[in-house]
């Protein structure tokens, strides 16, 4: 790791995913053992990224190859910069005086670096022993030494030496002279020069110099880049949880020494805030003048990104307008040198403080210089959690004040109030309500944060008491959105015991007794609390408190009933016991019409649409879908954002009816507006049900997109039900991008099945029925059976979704007659086509007539099996299902072919793959090719020579013998274009598509003789 000052930590710390940088660094020593390669190295990376540490292992390693590592370090101490080959000096030091005995090189390299080029005894110039180094001046002194360094550097015997010069960027001019030297007069002595340095405090003659010197190839580039999170794991922070090692990793960017320090100071058992790691970071620091050490702090306190009058504001205050003193006492040390003077003379003094700053990297400003901010964006955390309580206070109060003078929002003025408040305070408390609702959308997280910081600062008085109970309504929602779910749930519980119904006022009482009109509070947080158990799958709990609160409060505001209403119903379609409240729903529906309430309208249609969609009751949800997406499609995007789950129900309904078209236009919406307004449940659904449609419509790599991006929002949000379902779309999406039989499909299903567990709801049943279709058939095809009847109940699957229940029946007849039960397998395909009728749905007549086909496929029928799955290649056209329009060709060409029409069977085999291809369906695409008709004979009436006139069965020959279009025309003494048309209809009529294959097609026929002498 990249030491600041602390040598001894940096060496201690663990060397981590640095192998190949290592094993580069002994191919460059041991090309220097032969005089060959690179005669330096440049280390180059951000500070703490690992140089020192690779240079100290490295040493390690090359003094067990038996070569004498010297180590040295530019500017060790500030000033140190001015003392010539100070680096040279510092490695020198480790020279032991058996070396120096035993080496003359060395011990003369020792005598040149140590001295500065006078002889002791007699002042003469060692030069050239004539006294004459009066008349010169040091820098002439400086540039013999470096010659004559150099020269000794070339009489190095073997095992050789490695010279390691540390934090060259604070190099003396004399050391750069050296460096330069070196890379300019490559030496063939086994010598290796390891430099490290931080390009951005490089100075440019250095920086100059080592470019020309890599262009020339005298020297390696060696970058060190941020280490893999999993090596960050694994050697920086063992035994800590996976969730805060990524939050550690996402924090230090891979860096190891800010990892380290971080981890240091968040974990549970890291130390004080002045130790280890993070005092080597905070060390740096230390030199740095009073007005410096105040500009740090006032942006670390300002997070990061300020302009330089922010940073004056908060570092250097001017007197305040009431006359008192902007400093504390904390600040006076720091504060020295900016006390003299206000306005233009202070900001001035700041700005100098900050160019200095940049020069040690320690600021950085943006691309337009306009704010500033620190060189690693978690160096602000580790400087304010070395500050002093009042220090850090008075700083947050100064930031605060400037940022409400200039009317910063409130989200930028909240961590100041909270960091400068020191008791409740209700203006305080306002300023962060404000700040969490400009932050809800985006980040439901901060804003959960920040309601929790106002309620600690709203006076707990009982004036503050509705307001207070409000505000915890609206924290359970952001934790919600957050993905905190429970927690959520918990707060919501606690909430609704707060707000006890007292039944001789018909208000709430609060515990201290204060009545307070808070039953509007209490149902809406009733109806948040039964979506977030729902949600965790909790579903007699959802229904107990939804049931109770419309039986204690039968006549709440209109649209609040409505609202629990629609819950109830959601939670009753997720357990699949939606007839149980069709009458209520049915009802509410009406109550809503007659208040002419268009929004709450669309809420029951789409839930009545759903409920019914899912039963089977094609004809009832057509029509209530049609009306909820009237209105739903009149409704602005901010009064769908709080209506978005309408979307989710009414999208689903429609890829339940096979309306794709439709429903890809209100999912592509719903996800539209689901980001804006920052609704993650509804946002994972929406994308899950546009991953279906484009899946069913032909479209697989965007259709697996769209479930992964699903699966990362569904994965925080803690459902166990969703995450899983969402892993099953994923896996059968997966199942079909990758090749024919790849175990990628399967191994995500079987994740998906595992993450549902034991549950019954409709998430849950869906993750299993996906696994039956990722399971290979051919290779267990009783897995297959097993796992539908379990989820289905019985042998007609009755327990699954009606209006998919023919799908499911199609590979149940699959897997019976794979697994030798035709039997069974004539049963279920019946009850397919009997079911399939019944809903009037195109793509489920299909699954039925491909289930039919697969029968009389068994039976040996293939005129009859052919006309079964061609017509259900007609039926998933029909809803635009392109992927099963695809599966059902592929299916029919090879019966097609077998009932004696080839070339039907050619053109249906083309289709379907161009289908699948096109879609990107890599699995059906391999079906394909493993089931190509076969050519049938050339001679036999309908083969697909015969189909040919004389002159295209002539054309034919001549191409197989492998002459080209041209050779041909000058052979029959036709025109080129003439011959391009015959070969052209040829291709059509035989299905070939390639010359190779025409050739292939004339061979394997045994056409040709002299059919081709003509000419």
């Amino acid at each position: 790791m990249d030491t600041i000052a602390d040598q001894g930590c940096a060496d201690r710390a663990p060397l981590v995913g640095r192998a190949r940088e290592l094993d580069r660094l002994d191919g460059l020593l041991g090309c220097r053992t032969e005089g060959a390669g690179p005669v330096a190295v440049d280390v180059t990376g951000e500070p703490g990224i690992g140089k020192t540490r690779l240079l100290t292992e490295f040493g390690i390693r090359a003094r067990g190859r038996g070569a004498t590592v010297l180590r040295g370090r530019a500017g060790t101490a500030e000033g140190d910069a001015g003392t010539p080959f100070q680096a040279v000096l510092d490695a020198f030091a480790d020279l032991d005086h058996r070396e120096r005995a035993t080496t003359p090189a060395l011990a003369e390299l020792a005598r040149l670096v140590e001295h500065d080029g006078r002889d002791a005894s007699d002042g003469r110039d060692v030069r050239d022993g004539h006294g004459s180094s009066e008349a010169r001046d040091a820098r002439d002194v400086d540039d013999e030494r470096v010659r004559r360094i150099g020269a000794a550097l070339g009489r190095v015997p073997a095992p050789g030496l490695v010279l390691l010069l540390d934090d060259l960027h604070r190099a003396d001019p004399a050391t750069v002279a050296l460096v330069d030297h070196l890379l300019r007069h490559p030496l063939r002595a086994p010598v290796l020069v390891v430099v490290a340095r931080r390009e951005r405090q490089t100075p440019p003659a250095l920086a100059s110099s080592l470019a020309r010197a890599a262009d020339s190839g005298a020297l390696a580039r060696l970058d060190l880049g941020p280490l893999a999170a999993e090596d960050c794991a694994e050697a920086l922070a063992p035994g800590t949880p996976p969730e805060t090692v990524s939050e550690l990793y996402a924090a230090s960017g891979g860096n190891p020494l800010y990892f380290r320090a971080l981890a240091h100071t968040r974990t549970p058992h890291g130390r004080a805030p002045g130790t280890g790691p993070v005092a080597v970071l905070l060390d740096e620091l230390t030199p740095l003048s009073g007005v410096e050490r105040a500009v740090v702090e006032a942006i670390a306190v300002l997070d990061g990104r300020a302009t330089s009058e922010l940073v004056a504001a908060v570092a250097a205050p001017a007197h305040t307008t009431d006359g008192s003193d902007g400093r504390d006492g904390g600040a006076t040390e720091h504060g020295k040198g900016m006390e003299h003077g206000e306005g233009r003379g202070g900001q001035e003094t700041i700005d100098a403080a900050l160019r200095a700053l940049a020069r040690r990297d320690l600021v950085r400003p943006d691309e337009a210089g306009r704010t500033l901010g620190p060189r690693h964006p978690a160096l602000p955390e580790l400087v304010r959690g070395a500050l002093d309580p009042w220090r850090r206070r008075e700083l947050h109060r100064r930031a605060e004040a400037a940022l409400a003078r200039s009317g910063a929002p409130a989200s930028a003025r909240a961590p100041h109030l909270v960091g400068a408040a020191t008791g409740p305070d209700a203006a305080t408390a306002a300023v962060l309500v404000e700040a969490a609702e400009r932050t809800g959308t985006v980040d439901p997280a901060r804003a959960a944060h920040w309601l929790a910081a106002a309620l600690d600062h709203l006076p707990d008085t009982a004036e503050h008491l509705a307001h207070r109970l409000e505000l915890t309504l609206r924290r359970a929602q952001a934790l919600g959105s957050a993905g905190r779910v429970a927690e959520s749930r918990d707060l919501l519980h606690r909430l609704i015991d707060t707000c006890r119904p007292d039944s001789g006022r018909g208000p709430c009482t609060t515990p201290g007794g204060h009545p307070q009109d808070t039953a509007g509070i209490r149902t809406s947080a009733v109806l948040l609390c039964a979506f977030m158990e729902r949600h965790l799958g909790r579903y007699p709990e959802a229904d107990a408190l939804l049931r109770r609160e419309l039986e204690r409060n039968p006549d709440p505001r209109a649209g609040l009933r409505t609202g629990l209403v629609v819950e109830w119903g959601a939670r009753a379609l997720f357990a699949t016991r939606y007839p149980e409240v069709r009458d209520e729903v049915d009802r509410t529906l009406g109550e809503a019409r007659l208040r002419h309430d268009e929004a709450a309208t669309a809420e029951v249609l789409t839930l009545s649409a759903l409920g019914e969609a899912y039963e089977g009751g094609t004809t009832t949800a057509r029509t209530r879908a049609t009306e909820a997406a009237a209105l739903t499609d009149a409704l602005t995007d901010g009064e769908l954002a709080d209506h978005v789950e309408s979307l989710v129900r009414l999208s689903w309904t429609e890829a339940f009816l096979e309306e794709y078209g439709t429903a890809e236009r209100h999912t592509t919406r719903g996800i539209a507006v689901a980001r804006r307004a920052g609704r993650p449940f509804a946002l994972s659904q929406l994308l899950l049900c546009s991953a279906y449609v484009h899946f069913l419509t032909g479209r697989v790599g965007a259709a697996l997109d769209l479930a992964e991006e699903s699966l990362t929002v569904a994965h925080p949000l803690g459902g166990a039900e969703l995450l899983g379902f969402s892993r099953a779309m994923r896996a059968t999406v997966l199942l079909h991008a990758r090749p024919l039989g790849d175990p990628e499909g399967l191994a995500a299903a079987e994740e998906a099945a595992a993450t549902v567990g034991t549950a019954q709801s409709w998430w849950a049943t869906q993750a299993r029925c996906m696994l039956a279709h990722n399971v290979p058939l051919g290779q267990d095809p009783h897995r297959v059976r097993g796992v539908l009847l379990r989820a289905g109940g019985d042998r007609d699957l009755s327990r699954l979704q009606p209006s998919l229940r023919p799908g499911y029946l199609e590979l149940l007849a699959a897997a019976a007659l794979v697994a030798g039960d035709p039997a069974e397998a004539e049963r279920a395909a019946r009850r397919a086509l009997t079911e399939a009728q019944r809903l009037g749905l195109p793509v489920q007549r299909g699954a039925a007539q491909r289930a039919w086909g697969r029968v009389l496929a068994h039976r040996g029928e293939s005129a009859a099996a052919a006309e079964a799955f061609t017509e259900a290649a007609r039926e998933s056209a029909r809803s635009g299902a392109g992927l099963r329009e695809a599966h059902s060709l592929l299916l029919a060409a090879p019966h097609v072919q077998a009932a004696g029409d080839g070339p039907r069977a050619a053109a249906l085999w083309r289709r379907g793959r161009r289908l699948a291809a096109d879609g990107g369906a890599r699995m059906l695409v391999d079906l394909a090719d493993r089931t190509r008709p076969a050519p049938p004979d050339a001679t036999a009436p309908g083969g697909r020579l015969s189909v040919l006139t004389p002159r295209e069965r002539e054309i034919s020959v001549l191409v197989a013998e492998g002459l080209t279009n041209q050779a041909v025309a000058d052979r029959l003494c036709l025109s080129p274009r003439t011959v391009e048309s015959h070969v052209a209809r040829v291709y059509r009529k035989t299905g070939v598509e390639t010359r190779a294959g025409l050739a292939s097609l004339v061979v394997r026929t045994g056409v040709g003789g002299g059919q081709s002498s003509r000419g």
